[in-house]
């Protein structure tokens, strides 16, 4: 597995954070964690991972391929996290769009856990 600084800005190397529940197949221990490795997810195009993490109940409503066409048309540049609270986080996603034009996308997101098991349930965009 790679070496590198993850890119969810924790400072740690991927392999020691979001390459934990992407590659190893662990159960993020966090709704923060879950949201971390989602952009994590985004950034190495992992569709898969995304739909997974998703709330079955919520599963419909997305996508495999657009997940996907909207992963690859944009370049993701860095996370940020505005605030967290056990279900809920607020971050700000840079990324540059198909015309690399800098574009910020702010959301409160909440999380719910069933089984042991963190999941994206919704989000709630600016």
């Amino acid at each position: 597995m790679e070496n590198y600084k993850c890119y969810c800005d924790t400072g740690l190397k991927f392999n020691n954070c979001c390459g934990l529940y992407l590659k190893n197949n662990q159960k993020a221990p966090t709704a923060l964690a879950l949201m971390r490795s989602r952009f994590s997810a985004y950034v190495i195009k992992d569709a898969d991972y995304l739909l997974a993490t998703t709330h079955p109940s919520e599963r419909k409503y997305y996508s495999k391929e657009d997940i996907l066409k909207w992963a690859t048309a944009n370049k993701w540049l860095r996370l940020e996290i505005i605030s967290f609270a056990q279900t809920t986080v607020a971050f700000k996603a840079y990324f540059l769009d198909e015309n690399q034009v800098p574009q910020t996308h702010y959301e409160f997101s909440t999380f719910k856990q069933e089984n042991g098991v963190w999941y994206y349930l919704e989000g709630k965009f600016e």
